[in-house]
């Protein structure tokens, strides 16, 4: 179903903006954290990238009950950064909140940005609590470690990618000025996977930024679409683009990333215990100019038994277990993970999640 609806010609305060594919699984729960909450003034738009499963069914019944949801059904899929862009433009509201297909807001969020923009901050980011990929366990109770609002100005511009860079991987905590938006360089970001990122780190940079300390949002860990993509997204999309804005210094973007990570033995052992590296990625993806015992070192982590690197890896993070909730939660998860990993874990006192 393509929504024939004209846009609504009413200016909203805010624009909850959401991008989505092959969803109909999970976002009716998404839509329910949020019509619950929507009051005058707040709209919801969505765009389907052209979804083969069952998601315009699913929709159909939501624009049906509620006025305030815009629906877009693309013909073909553009990719999430386009659609994104797309659902911004479709947008009508003062500010633009970038959720996610999946994940819930919290009771309470939306009054919660709603106050918050009233000091007319450029920028919103909204903290968010971690839970399992069935939202049963809290991984994480806060994101980000903040325990109360944090504003950083354009002097403070190299914290704001220190202390928050890592955590804007997350599209859905993002809540920014429309007009903001469509005035930045938004298309030459396209296929990073990160749009949002890109919008904000440009140059020139975004001045006035506010970050609300309070969990808003409830993350379905682990639920990623791009999980089978891991090992080129961090280890090049995403460092690539982190370094790739010159106004902020090398000691800032270090703190959200390496460089080059694929470079570190570390790293790529870590990839190759979760089944992301594998020989298809050595070949595909490691630059001819390296040659020499870099290169047959990358060589040898890709033939080593990913089961055997599972299990090494989950004994390192079980040692430090206070820090690793998360990482052990992947390795756990992953398909290399073996009896002998859980084994491993459990003599640790370490549970794994569901």
């Amino acid at each position: 179903m393509i929504d024939s609806r004209p846009l609504p010609s009413t200016m909203f305060e805010l624009s909850i903006c959401i991008a989505t594919l092959n969803r109909a699984r999970f976002i009716g729960k998404t839509l329910d954290s949020i019509v619950d909450q929507i009051e005058d003034g707040v709209q919801l738009v969505i765009v389907d990238g052209a979804s083969p499963d069952n998601t315009a069914e699913v929709m159909a019944q939501y624009c049906a009950r509620y006025p305030q949801i815009v629906y877009r059904r693309e013909l073909t899929n553009s990719g999430v950064d386009a659609d994104y862009d797309k659902a911004v433009a479709y947008a009508t509201g003062k500010y633009c909140w970038l959720m996610t297909d999946d994940d819930l807001l919290k009771p309470g969020a939306i009054q919660r940005v709603l106050t918050a923009m009233k000091a007319s901050p450029d920028l919103i980011v909204v903290n968010a609590e971690v839970r399992s990929a069935d939202l049963s366990v809290v991984m994480e109770k806060r994101r980000l470690d903040f325990l109360e609002d944090v504003c950083y100005s354009g002097s403070r511009k190299d914290e704001f990618l220190r202390e928050v860079g890592s955590y804007l991987s997350f599209i859905g905590c993002v809540v920014i000025k429309r007009e903001k938006w469509m005035t930045r360089e938004r298309p030459a970001y396209y296929g990073s996977l990160f749009i949002h990122v890109g919008v904000i780190f440009q140059k020139p940079s975004i001045d006035d930024v506010l970050v609300i300390s309070d969990p808003l949002i409830e993350i379905r860990y682990g639920n990623a679409m791009w999980t089978p993509r891991g090992f080129e997204i961090w280890m090049f999309k995403w460092p690539q683009l982190i370094w790739s804005f010159p106004e902020y210094s090398d000691d800032a973007k270090r703190a959200v990333c390496r460089k080059q990570p694929w470079r570190s033995v570390k790293a790529l052992f870590h990839q190759r215990a979760m089944g992301s590296y594998s020989i298809n990625e050595f070949r595909k993806f490691w630059p001819e100019s390296r040659r020499g015992l870099e290169s047959r070192t990358a060589w040898l982590i890709s033939r080593f038994p990913a089961s055997a690197a599972n299990f090494i890896m989950v004994l390192y993070f079980s040692l430090r277990a206070k820090t690793s909730g998360m990482a052990l939660y992947d390795l756990l998860h992953s398909r290399h993970a073996t009896a002998a990993s859980f084994r491993l874990a459990k003599a640790f006192g370490v549970k794994p999640l569901s």
